[in-house]
């Protein structure tokens, strides 16, 4: 058939359009970039603050460029550090992580723990990240040294809100906050964290590492002002122009990282709704280094008084 002399060339040409997809994936994934959000929720007259939101680093001993990208965030002087999760990939990973952190450490912060925090990653089909959650979770490997990541981070002074409640004055602005454990493992304790957000402070902030639906909805509930959030990697291999195709939790991928409304339809003044923030983290599976579209990231949040 006439058609077959074309059939190597075509096979040809589709290798190597794979093969250039892939060396952008490879390169995309250490593009590591800064991102800028302002939003008004500060009551009015207060001063800015400045919230450097980190998620999802990943980290193994060998990613010096993202050691030094992360060191170099301490030029942004924030106000408040919130760190929503997955900082390790390795279990030699807690020195590096608190080396590449440097003095942010010494600014005012808080944290949770994600999955990867308590579990060593392991090799798995990429390609199931963007089938339908199976409720399975991999925690028949090894655990990785959590306990001493949480010592390294409030032995430098963040507060540890894994199922807490909590307070902290950062500057002239008084935050109540709450926080819970990983809800993707489940082990969310939202009774812990129960009850109305104190309405005396100037600002009510809910930290989770997974943005499932169920700690959303508690926080706006409880009147909290912003929630952040990590763990959707902004679904990672996303369509031109960011689109993401899944949020490996019940997330709609429309909201799968940046400043949205929660409820998804509510407006700023609604009672029982939110701002919600998610961050499509730093890092990736060391096994699928990989991100299309969805460039790694850090936010830098600017909270600005309401008009």
């Amino acid at each position: 058939m006439p058609s077959l002399r074309f059939l190597p060339r075509l096979l040809g040409t589709g290798a190597l359009a794979a093969s250039g997809l892939t060396a952008y994936a490879v390169w995309e994934a250490r593009a590591y970039t800064l991102r800028r959000v302002e939003v008004a929720v500060l009551p009015r007259g207060m001063k800015p603050l400045r919230v450097l939101h980190l998620s999802d680093i990943h980290m193994t001993p060998g990613q010096t460029r993202k050691q030094e990208w992360l060191r170099d965030l301490a030029d942004l002087e924030p106000d408040l550090v919130v760190d929503t999760g997955d900082n390790l990939a390795h279990r030699d990973a807690v020195p590096v992580v608190k080396d590449s952190l440097g003095s942010l450490l010494d600014v005012p912060g808080v944290f949770v723990h994600g999955s990867n925090d308590y579990f060593e990653p392991s090799l798995r089909n990429p390609l199931r990240y963007l089938l339908p959650d199976d409720g399975k979770r991999h925690t028949d490997v090894p655990q990785l040294p959590w306990p001493l990541l949480s010592q390294a981070f409030s032995g430098a002074g963040w507060l540890d809100l894994t199922n807490r409640r909590g307070s902290l004055t950062v500057g002239e602005t008084t935050l109540a906050l709450a926080g819970v454990d990983d809800p993707h493992l489940g082990y969310d304790r939202l009774d812990q964290v129960s009850g109305p957000a104190d309405p005396a402070a100037d600002l009510r902030l809910g930290v989770a590492h997974a943005p499932y639906l169920r700690v959303l909805d508690h926080y706006a509930a409880a009147g909290y002002d912003a929630i952040l959030a990590g763990h959707t990697h902004g679904g990672q291999v996303c369509l031109p122009g960011g689109r993401a195709l899944t949020t490996n939790c019940d997330l709609e991928p429309a909201r799968a990282r940046g400043l949205h409304r929660h409820p998804a339809d509510s407006r700023p003044g609604d009672p029982g709704s939110a701002w919600m923030h998610v961050s499509a983290g730093l890092g990736t599976s060391p096994y699928a280094r990989i991100r299309v579209a969805c460039r790694p990231e850090a936010s830098l949040l600017t909270l600005l008084p309401v008009t």
